[in-house]
């Protein structure tokens, strides 16, 4: 029998395809009750989250085991078969047991390092354990996995990145000021009901924030961890469930949001956001590039070609003949076809013609009413002095140079932020636009990870990988040592029935015989009996350890004609006990 995981997860599949594959308890529980009726699979494990749906079981056919699984998960999920086969996973034997280490230390998580997965291991166990589904094989797997998933966090700093994420996410909110001091009396959303999220709503309320409001897209888990951190002992926070419909309206009231939700969309848009800002800034809301906020949100309208000393924008239509390629520059802020950003990079032949229209006043003659967003009437003849400038320079350097830069303005003082956002999802949860919005300081992953360069997590991360490689090794030679016991039992049980029957001749030979000199004579028999097993065995299990040693078993069988049937009955026998194991 042979170890194979069948799965998806968010590395493989996207959320709309985990959430229609999510189990409820009742088919979880059907789904390992099908897999260990299955022909090709003994024992069967579920490890289902938010995240992942992974299959483990042991099987006898790897071929018709994924077909079997694959099915299997295929029709408890609802998801048809077709669709579901591009995001599966499978992993076998020791791979299938390096995936499961790496789960259980965090490694394969959304946020690596997280703990919480390891509660879910082992409640995976618990109901294997409970349906009898488990063997083995399983127990030994997810309780190995646990021992190894908490040995990761206890000699590693993994837990650092899955614990403190919100902590330094928070700590980049407050400028690097005191978290307690900046969140005291606070208000503050928190988007999502998962680990992460319900970590960040703990943390906000032990920070001293005046109210946390929980928005999830199941209202139900919304409502629980609102309950939650109202009743907790260490708090005294004002906490709320609301549905995802009132984010827009409660982002208005907020002072801090944090978000982390599985959404494969933006959950909070940049227009969203500067309407949240409006009017709680003592300046509009503006986009720190000096545009306007999106769909004519709060925010200064961009400033006109005159307001910015630059040259005046010219409306797109009216220029027939001009041998610019228009729609090509269509949309560009302050462009002018007459003007020098207008002929920025052009080739000299077409900078030759160019100058020549503008020179013969094809433009509508020497002066031309002004456009509408214009300061004045357009003058052509400074315009055109200008290309014959760069015609000139063209003709000395051999290219056109580039468009130079604006001087530099004075930029208003952005206002001080109103609404801190923490966005921990990957992908993002909230536009990184609204980094541009005044009154708002976005903290994101992308933002984390340059703020947190230096931090040790890539040697965390490298030690915890040697610790699963190092595990997943032992694990496998275990295994394999595990794999003849059977059959090494069943040879000791052959040999002592032996000596017994040995024994019992003798004493129908040899009547007359006392019981200290029977007792004597046994025991040298089973002395010389185990002497002869004793260096066999145990080599014959050290070998057995090792990669490929599985065919040990099958020699020690055929050279001492065991009875298969009483290897198996030392199997059941076995198996039988690992059921009445408590989980670890």
């Amino acid at each position: 029998m042979s170890l194979l995981v069948v799965g998806l997860s968010h590395r493989s599949a996207p959320v709309s395809v985990l959430e229609r594959a999510s189990l409820t308890t009742d088919a979880q529980v059907k789904l390992l009750q099908d897999t260990v009726a299955a022909e090709p699979a003994a024992e069967a494990a579920l490890l289902a989250t938010c995240n992942r749906i992974e299959l483990y079981a042991d099987v006898d056919k790897f071929h018709a085991g994924v077909a079997e699984l694959s099915t299997l998960l295929a029709q408890h999920s609802g998801v048809g078969l077709e669709e579901l086969t591009p995001y599966l996973y499978v992993h076998y034997e020791d791979r299938a047991v390096h995936h499961l280490f790496s789960v259980a230390c965090g490694l394969d998580s959304m946020v690596v390092g997280e703990g919480q997965i390891l509660g879910q291991i082992k409640d995976s166990l618990a109901r294997a354990q409970e349906l009898n589904s488990a063997g083995r094989l399983l127990n030994d797997l997810f309780q190995q996995a646990l021992r190894v998933g908490k040995r990761a966090h206890s000699e590693t700093g993994i837990d650092r990145a899955g614990q403190s994420l919100v902590t330094f996410g928070l700590e980049q909110l407050a400028a690097g000021g005191d978290v307690q001091t900046w969140a005291r009396g606070k208000k503050a959303l928190v988007i999502g009901a998962g680990s992460m999220s319900s970590l960040a709503a703990a943390t906000l309320a032990r920070a001293g924030v005046a109210e946390v409001v929980v928005a999830n897209r199941t209202f139900d888990r919304a409502e629980r961890l609102a309950q939650i951190l109202a009743e907790g002992d260490d708090t005294d926070v004002l906490a709320r469930a609301v549905p995802m419909e009132s984010v827009p309206f409660e982002l208005t009231r907020a002072d801090v949001a944090v978000s982390c939700t599985g959404a494969t969309g933006l959950v909070m848009t940049a227009e969203s956001v500067a309407a949240a800002v409006e009017g709680r800034t003592a300046a509009p809301s503006a986009v720190a590039d000096g545009t306007s906020a999106p769909d004519g949100g709060p925010g200064r309208t961009a400033a006109t070609g005159a307001e910015r000393g630059d040259l005046p924008a010219t409306g797109l239509g009216g220029e027939d003949g001009c041998p610019l390629d228009l729609p090509a520059v269509q949309g560009t802020a302050g462009f002018s076809v007459l003007g020098e950003a207008a002929v920025a990079g052009m080739a000299a032949a077409d900078l030759e013609q160019h100058a020549a229209w503008v020179d013969n006043g094809t433009v509508g003659g020497a002066q031309r009413a002004a456009r509408p967003g214009t300061a004045g009437p357009l003058d052509p003849m400074s315009d055109a002095d200008a290309i014959a400038a760069l015609a000139a320079t063209v003709a000395a350097v051999g290219r056109i140079p580039e468009r130079r830069r604006p001087e530099p303005a004075d930029e208003p003082p952005r206002p001080e932020p109103v609404l801190f956002l923490l966005d921990l999802a990957m992908p993002r949860d909230i536009d990184a636009a609204a980094h541009r919005l005044g009154g708002v300081r976005l903290v994101d992953i992308e933002s984390l990870a340059e703020a947190s360069a230096g931090a040790p997590m890539a040697a965390d991360v490298d030690q915890v990988r040697r610790i699963v490689s190092d595990e997943v090794a032992a694990f496998g030679a275990a295994l394999r040592a595990a794999h003849i016991t059977p059959t090494v039992v069943a040879l000791r049980t052959m040999a002592a029935d032996v000596v017994a029957s040995e024994i019992a001749r003798l004493d129908g030979r040899l009547p007359g015989l006392d019981d200290k000199h029977r007792a004597e004579i046994t025991q040298t028999v089973r002395r010389v009996v185990d002497k002869l097993l004793h260096a066999p065995t145990v080599r014959v299990k050290q070998l057995a350890a090792e990669p490929g040693g599985a065919g040990y078993a099958d020699a020690l069988r055929t050279l001492f004609d065991l009875d298969p049937e009483a290897v198996a009955a030392v199997s059941r026998a076995e198996d039988s006990t690992e059921k009445d194991r408590g989980p670890a």
